[in-house]
């Protein structure tokens, strides 16, 4: 698993996942989107189109950057998901709780 988090201009944060968001790889992933949280008044593009899967603790993840987000007045958009992993949040309803993008 591998996580980018970069600024795009003064207002938005990207971060690119890569690879599978599991539980072993939760831990290392909470840490790495530490700066989202932390300046969730912003922006947040949650870069999806190289995730191959997400479990649980990676759904866990999403919804604390979106609690943030919403606490501090920002916004989280949830970029290029596959269908696979649209599955999972239609059934968990996450699909619900994001705006999602899938350009």
């Amino acid at each position: 698993m591998e996580i980018l988090v970069n600024e795009q201009g003064k207002n938005t944060l990207v971060a690119t996942f890569v690879g599978r968001l599991d539980t072993p790889a939760s831990g290392e992933a909470a840490v790495a989107v530490q700066p989202l949280i932390e300046s969730a008044e912003k922006t947040i593009i949650l870069d999806c189109r190289e995730l191959t899967y997400i479990s649980s603790s990676g759904l866990r993840i999403f919804l604390s950057i979106r609690k943030a987000a919403a606490s501090k007045g920002g916004r989280v958009i949830i970029h290029g998901i596959n269908n696979d992993i649209r599955q999972i949040f239609v059934m968990t309803g996450f699909l619900n709780l994001f705006e999602i993008e899938n350009a």
